[in-house]
């Protein structure tokens, strides 16, 4: 534990150095010519932001700069400390009840006898709602394979036992939201005003075209969990310039970005001809029927990566995926789940080659991983798809870098394959009920109450 301990601080470290070797590099960069004291105030004020995510909905703890690029120097006054203090560390969340607190961060900057100020008027994010269960998103890996790349739903108490619902039918048909008739790799989040869903999944028909042709991606937004509507896109029709030699664009998913107030969507991407697999993203339409624009380079891991997911904790983003190892002629002699680290969805993303999952150095293969934190816990669970087995399992973590040692099993009543779990209420669980069934008792209202 002490070795683990210590290879965490010294990844940590390297993380840091990384960026601020990015950063330093960018200022040098910038060859900043003489400037008076009230040119230099003057350029900083300018400059000075707090991203509109963070203005609108905050939950995490601000990034506040302390030194402008023109070399001011920036302290932080908060006018209501007792939720964030002045160095921007989010202390407490709004009660649900009322408005949103809202907290005026004032920034002074100097430089000589010079000084300037600037407001930014926060508004702290509610606490969260009760979450009472979790739903589980995935396509089938049993019965006709014609019927098995459907979107399906399974829903949990404790996300450890799972029950599928609509008896383990589709819940939609794949020939109604995709080009393919095919779904897979669902992957689902809950929107910032909490009342809205996002969904995304690989535009693929395996049984119909093969592994050689996946025209892109589905992209699915709902208020509800009911009623959906959808749009899908082709790389190669919409993009032709830089996607017209696109062989897979594999496993989409979604997370929201307060640094631009959008939902980034990023995906795995390989080309005909070429063996490298590397993570391309754009920002969606505010709809989510499209993407704003082209997508673009996110993340190269050395060896290649597919199935990525990432989450956010403590002021990092932590970007799991299944990565493997290549021997000096190119040769796969390992793979698994392994994870990189940024501070920004931007990058640059730091590799820690350390394989995570409990199968890593054995011949059981596994993909699809996700991570997501159990309701009302600091524990996280890595699961993932042990798709040659026809089994789920998982492994726990409170830390997103230690993770248990042995893997364990979900007991349920369907095979999923390659998808996610998001945290649902017990209101939400009875609305999804009454459209499909399947939901335990212990998690409808009337129920046994749930321990």
């Amino acid at each position: 534990m002490k070795l683990e301990i210590v290879r965490v601080l010294c990844f940590a470290t390297l993380l840091l150095s990384v960026i601020s070797l990015s950063v330093a590099e960018t200022n040098q960069d910038r060859r900043l010519p003489k400037l008076s004291d009230k040119k230099r105030v003057y350029l900083d004020l300018k400059e000075i932001q707090i991203p509109i995510g963070y203005q609108k909905n905050l939950h995490w703890n601000l990034v506040l700069d302390s030194i402008g690029i023109n070399r001011s120097s920036i302290q932080w006054q908060s006018s209501n400390p007792e939720y964030i203090s002045n160095k921007g560390i989010l202390l407490k969340r709004s009660p649900r009840n009322g408005e949103k607190v809202k907290v005026t961060m004032t920034a002074t900057l100097s430089s000589g006898k010079i000084k300037a100020t600037k407001s930014f008027d926060i508004y702290v994010a509610y606490q969260e709602p009760q979450y009472d269960g979790y739903l589980f998103a995935f396509f089938e890996g049993s019965g006709i394979p014609e019927n098995q790349e459907q979107l399906r739903f399974g829903v949990s108490v404790d996300a450890f036992s799972w029950y599928a619902l609509n008896n383990n039918q589709p819940i939609m048909s794949s020939n109604e939201i995709s080009e393919s008739g095919g779904v897979r790799d669902p992957h689902i989040i809950r929107g910032e005003d909490e009342h809205s869903f996002y969904m995304v999944a690989t535009d693929m028909n395996s049984v119909k075209y093969g592994w050689g042709a996946n025209p892109g991606i589905v992209l699915l937004r709902s208020n509800d969990l009911i009623n959906w509507t959808h749009g899908y896109i082709d790389l190669e029709k919409t993009y032709p310039k830089k996607f017209s030699n696109v062989k897979w664009i594999w496993a989409p998913q979604t997370i929201y970005d307060p640094s631009v107030d959008k939902y980034l969507v990023y995906f795995t991407v390989c080309y005909k001809n070429e063996t490298s697999l590397d993570f391309y993203c754009a920002y969606a339409n505010k709809d989510f029927t499209a993407l704003e624009a082209e997508p673009k380079l996110m993340f190269s891991p050395k060896y290649g990566a597919i199935d990525g997911d990432i989450i956010y904790k403590d002021g990092v983003y932590h970007f799991f995926y299944k990565g493997n190892t290549k021997n000096r002629v190119g040769k796969e002699i390992k793979n698994g789940i392994q994870q990189a680290f940024s501070r920004t969805l931007q990058g640059p993303w730091v590799e820690d080659f350390k394989y995570l999952d409990a199968y890593a150095n054995t011949t059981v293969g596994v993909e699809g991983s996700s991570i997501f934190k159990l309701n009302n816990s600091e524990t996280y669970v890595l699961m993932y798809d042990l798709y040659r087995k026809h089994r789920y399992e998982y492994q726990r973590t409170n830390d997103l870098y230690n993770f248990t040692p042995i893997s364990e099993s979900f007991t349920k009543n369907f095979y999923p394959r390659h998808g996610t779990v998001m945290s649902i209420t017990r209101e939400e669980a009875n609305r999804i009920n009454e459209k499909w069934g399947g939901v335990p008792d212990r998690l409808l209202s009337g129920g046994t109450e749930i321990e």
